[in-house]
């Protein structure tokens, strides 16, 4: 596999789905004419995934944050209040119009790359170019279909069937930088549609040689970079929100490898260690480099995105006063040799005059690198590792009725994450989805699953007071369905000139 790869400053980012690359910097018939530019181009289309709107913020934090997974601490500053107290989360919204259009400024960067790649052809001379230009173009293929996977993940419901999908709501899709599409919402069925026809074209762009040696020609693992197994990993989490349980089976055992499938990728281990004291599982978090991270957005001291860890520390190098601390509920679900936990939480006393004692979210606290260079909270965001794949196939198997199957992909999780973990883990019908649905809540934590969780499961909570928790929040019962799971489209977007947009029910 050829790679072509050159990381640097962040640019510029779209806020909405009809503002566009920002032109008075460079004509449009100008800017991309050679392979070159287009390399350019994809350096941008990466460096957008930095915004702290995606997942080194907004995208990650506030979905588990609105859920049941934290509780908001007494004396926090109110970041985020009204998502956490499922309050004023309405159209005009500053973090439902910014994921929004930070997602769509994703669309916009491949779409412009896109549209020019038959004038950039005039100018190849070599195969080689060809190979270059297959290769951003994969890269762009992805790159759209994985910022339309996270709209629909947000903005739409659940996908229930092909016939139910069909008479839902789906997103403005735009498939070309400059046109005249109209501006409305596509079917819910033909929004998937369209993303996993994306995928097709990145698979067969981004597949890797027949004689591709991970040993000679570079190790896929823990890359900042696209390529056919980041295909593989997003195809397996869109066939289970779809309920396609072969599919999902299908690429999620493409990645995990094994039974014929090249092994490319390995769990890290909470028992084995890089360094005294720091198991390989924990490096993943201080230091941000795995055997088990698929795709992770790339970072470097000088290019680098949000802060994750903020809300749950503001250390100031004397004391920590975190505006949100773990459930106690899920705290609880950590049994003692469950490894994950003290890589996760950390007891302190907080600097607040009430003086609480809690375990907090040490996940987060910050990449070593940065933390030298006294950049706090700053981590790089995993969105595809391993672990997902494992839990994904689990949850296929389990909905199909192979339970032994499924027990047996928790099994293997769990004896990389556990101290000691004899035997098998036993499956029924009875108990497979409990299982699967608090393994996902151990593993994920925090990396923004948990409400596109609950929607899908068609499961809603109740939040229980605990120590020094806020009381305006603290007894919110959120039932099944309640139309909150789904964000409201932004008000801007549906009074655009042309735009034909239909609101959500929350947006009422």
């Amino acid at each position: 596999m050829k790679k072509y790869f050159i990381l640097s400053a962040v640019a510029l980012l779209a806020t909405s789905c009809l503002d566009k690359y920002p032109e008075d910097s460079i004509l449009q018939d100008e800017a991309i004419n050679t392979v070159s530019d287009a390399n350019l181009a994809v350096i941008g289309i990466y460096d957008a995934f930095k915004s702290s709107y995606l997942y080194s913020g907004y995208l990650t934090l506030l979905p588990d944050l609105q859920a049941d997974f934290v509780y908001g601490v007494n004396g926090n500053s109110n970041v985020y209040g009204n998502i956490w107290r499922w309050k004023d989360i309405h159209p005009t919204n500053e973090q439902v119009e910014a994921v929004y259009g930070a997602l769509y400024g994703v669309i916009n960067r491949c779409n412009f790359l896109l549209d020019n790649v038959e004038k950039v052809k005039q100018s190849i001379k070599t195969d080689e170019d060809y190979d270059r230009l297959d290769q951003y173009c994969g890269e762009a293929y992805f790159a759209r279909a994985l910022a339309y996977s996270e709209l629909v993940k947000m903005y739409c419901k659940p996908y229930e069937s092909d016939e139910d999908a069909a008479n839902e709501l789906g997103v403005v899709i735009t498939e070309h930088y400059k046109g005249n599409e109209p501006i409305v919402r596509a079917s819910l069925k033909d929004s998937y549609k369209f993303i996993l026809d994306d995928l097709d074209r990145a698979a067969d762009l981004l597949k890797l040689e027949d004689d591709y040696n991970s040993a000679t020609d570079g190790a896929l693992y823990d890359s900042p970079y696209f390529n056919e197994y980041t295909v593989h990993a997003l195809r397996a989490r869109i066939s289970l929100y779809m309920k396609r349980w072969d599919d999902a089976i299908k690429y999620a055992s493409k990645v995990i490898g094994g039974n014929g499938e090249p092994q490319y990728y390995a769990l890290s281990s909470c028992n084995q260690e890089i360094s005294s004291g720091v198991s390989y599982y924990k490096y993943m978090w201080t230091n941000d480099h795995s055997t088990e991270i698929i795709w992770k957005v790339g970072f470097t001291i000088n290019s680098y995105g949000g802060a994750l860890g903020t809300i749950f520390a503001n250390y100031n190098y004397q004391t920590l006063k975190p505006d949100y601390v773990p459930a106690l509920w899920v705290l609880n679900l950590y049994d003692a040799n469950d490894l994950r936990a003290t890589t996760f939480f950390q007891s302190f006393t907080t600097g607040y005059d009430h003086a609480l004692t809690w375990p907090l979210l040490i996940k987060y606290f910050g990449n070593e690198e940065f933390m030298n260079a006294n950049i706090l909270h700053v981590s790089m965001p995993k969105v595809f590792r391993l672990s997902e794949q494992y839990l994904i196939r689990a949850e296929a198997y389990a909905q199909k009725g192979d339970y032994s199957k499924a027990g047996s992909d928790i099994t293997t999780l769990r004896m990389a994450r556990y101290s000691s973990y004899g035997g098998s883990t036993a499956l029924s019908k009875d108990n497979a989805m409990d299982v699967i649905e608090q393994e996902r809540v151990k593993e994920l934590y925090m990396e923004g699953f948990r409400l596109n969780d609950l929607k899908r499961w068609h499961k809603g909570f109740q939040r229980t007071p605990q120590d020094q928790s806020l009381s305006n929040g603290s007894s919110l019962k959120v039932e099944k369905d309640d139309p909150l799971f789904v964000w409201p489209i932004p008000q801007h977007e549906i009074e655009a000139p042309g735009a034909d947009i239909a609101p959500n029910e929350s947006n009422k």
